[in-house]
């Protein structure tokens, strides 16, 4: 059984110059900070943003997969205190459908934000939406739809995980 691949559905406000969304294989985290309006409790910090191995929003629900967007502001100085809103389907054993983090947004060049697959209570089906604000307003929305990772077998090596086809 196979899917079609989606090609990314994203709105974006005037201050946004560009974004794009896609697929990553999750980096090493070097550290982590704070996030407590997250299930995990932290977000990771990464040495250097790794490129996207597919551009397309249909992402297999498999550890060791990220997905999320690069995003630049019009403004060279960019955007700060951007809060990273990201609805999912209920997830952990408090059913969870809304996390959030602070991220920044620059304006030289594209800054990633993604979310990866590290714990299997996160391998949650359905649709998830990256939402970028500041203050009341939304910069972006990004919408990825999470799907068995046996649905899309054309991205099984993308990130390793082929052996969890078999």
């Amino acid at each position: 059984m196979t899917t079609t691949v989606a090609v990314a559905d994203v709105v974006t406000s005037s201050v946004i110059n560009s974004v794009q969304a896609g697929i990553l294989c999750a980096p090493d985290p070097i550290g982590s900070v704070p996030a407590p309006n997250t299930v995990a409790g932290t977000t990771h910090i990464i040495e250097a943003e790794p490129e996207f191995v597919a551009t397309i929003t249909t992402v297999p629900a498999s550890l060791g997969v990220g997905f999320g967007v690069k995003a630049q502001a019009r403004a060279v100085d960019g955007i700060s205190e951007v809060t990273m809103v990201v609805t999912h389907p209920p997830m952990g054993p408090d059913a969870v459908t809304l996390q959030s983090f602070q991220t920044r947004i620059n304006g030289d060049n594209p800054s990633l934000t993604f979310y990866q697959f590290d714990y299997v209570y996160e391998l949650v089906i359905g649709t998830w939406v990256f939402t970028a604000m500041s203050g009341d307003e939304a910069l972006f929305s990004a919408s990825f739809e999470v799907v068995d990772p046996r649905r899309v077998p054309e991205l099984a090596g993308l990130c390793g995980y082929l052996d969890l086809l078999s």
